[in-house]
């Protein structure tokens, strides 16, 4: 578990003393921002302006818990995103997880399935927890509506450095993919 606390810069200090004081008897320790990232990438959290951004709905960003729907009044926007839902997307946010240990993804680099270019990447970082690199990227499929299936299905392959490695997709969080740890 995580929190993110805004607070005004003169009292960062007296704030970072006080909490990692009364950790201390929990087993609390600080954290850089490439550990987050790790637990973020293994996790599927999305990090705006990397794997979101203005340009992407729901639909192909797969945030949908995140939509509400049945909002009293709805909300700019939500008959287009019903539309948008109905008729299916071409373009997915998968997880892919590499299977060379040794192999290391950080963004942009080329996605492909089954021997043709199909995406590329959107943000990457070591999943500790896993053992491998673990990537976010963008797929498209032949035709809107595709199933979801399809982006799980084939051979995948990212490209680092001029050589092609192979990726395991998947369309769930590779790191408790039903969220039971925040929930226990």
């Amino acid at each position: 578990m995580g929190w993110e606390l805004l607070i005004p810069a003169d009292l960062a200090v007296h704030v970072y003393g006080t909490i990692a004081e009364a950790g201390q008897e929990h087993g609390l320790r600080p954290a850089g921002y490439h550990a987050l990232d790790s637990l973020r990438m293994e996790k599927a959290y999305r990090s705006w302006g990397h794997d979101i951004s203005g340009g992407d709905t729901p639909a192909g960003s797969r945030p949908g818990f995140a939509v509400a729907w049945d909002k009293p009044g709805g909300f700019t926007g939500r008959d287009a995103l019903l539309r948008q839902k109905e008729a299916g997307v071409r373009r997915r946010l998968v997880q892919f997880a590499l299977r060379d240990p040794d192999a290391f993804a950080y963004h942009d680099e080329p996605v492909y399935r089954d021997g043709g270019l199909a995406g590329r990447v959107s943000s990457a970082a070591y999943g500790h927890t896993l053992g491998r690199t673990v990537a976010l990227g963008y797929v498209t499929a032949p035709e809107p509506g595709t199933p979801p299936s399809w982006y799980t299905a084939g051979e995948y392959e990212i490209e680092i450095a001029g050589r092609r490695v192979p990726a395991d997709a998947s369309l769930r969080p590779r790191y408790d993919p039903r969220s039971e740890r925040p929930r226990g």
